[in-house]
């Protein structure tokens, strides 16, 4: 097991491994239909240049770059794990910027994460991630809206034809000629005077629409 997560951890095999990945999507992409519902919600964000915190469950990864309508690219708070690494790397072929991190989940230096949102930038958060539970709401995303006043869009995807990997998050793993949806959620703002006991409350809120919005992502694809 040592001798397989050195191999994984290889430099030269990070890279050929991530080629093959990017491959892999954009056939998925290209052999698939994906319908985009409820895009109104970010739009006015796009045609404003304002920023927003895209809140999205960590199994939905995969496919996460083909939700976004616009020029700017999505800044994605990532682990700095090695599995971060390698998302970085699959991340420059598409719209998508990782924000590296601390491996531990409870330094996050967030210096990097209110630079981009105070240049009216969007960001990427998979409040269930790094390491779980999953689709559970960790209160890092809460604060950060708190703290920069910046609303949390949550979004919901699924396909027809998928595999779930037996990791913590069952990654989703989208199979050729899929019918993909994504359905974006309301708007959720945290007030600036939230206290930490109302932190809880908006957790339930945003995990409670995140799960909305794959329900109705299910039904439009009869997955």
């Amino acid at each position: 097991m040592k001798i397989k997560k050195k191999i994984i951890k290889n430099y030269f095999i990070q890279q050929l491994l991530a080629l093959f990945t990017v491959v892999y999507i954009k056939l998925v992409a290209l052999t698939s239909s994906i319908i985009i519902k409820n895009i109104e919600s970010p739009q006015f964000y796009w045609k404003n240049n304002k920023p927003f915190i895209l809140a999205f469950w960590h199994s939905q990864l995969m496919m996460i770059s083909y939700c976004w309508n616009s020029e700017s690219k999505i800044n994605i708070l990532a682990s700095g794990h090695s599995d971060g690494r390698f998302g970085a790397i699959v991340g420059k072929y598409f719209k998508l910027n990782n924000i590296p991190t601390s491996s531990n989940e409870k330094t996050i230096s967030l210096k990097p994460v209110f630079t981009l949102l105070k240049n009216s930038q969007c960001i990427g958060i998979t409040p269930d991630g790094p390491r779980g539970p999953n689709q559970k709401v960790s209160e890092g995303i809460i604060k950060i809206s708190r703290v920069t006043q910046v609303p949390i869009i949550p979004i919901g995807f699924a396909s027809s034809k998928y595999k779930k990997l037996k990791s913590w998050d069952s990654f989703l793993i989208t199979k050729p000629f899929s019918k993909c949806a994504f359905v974006w959620g309301e708007t959720i703002t945290i007030p600036k005077n939230c206290t930490d006991s109302q932190i809880e409350e908006y957790k339930n809120i945003l995990e409670k629409e995140l799960n909305v919005c794959l329900e109705k992502a299910k039904i439009e694809t009869n997955a």
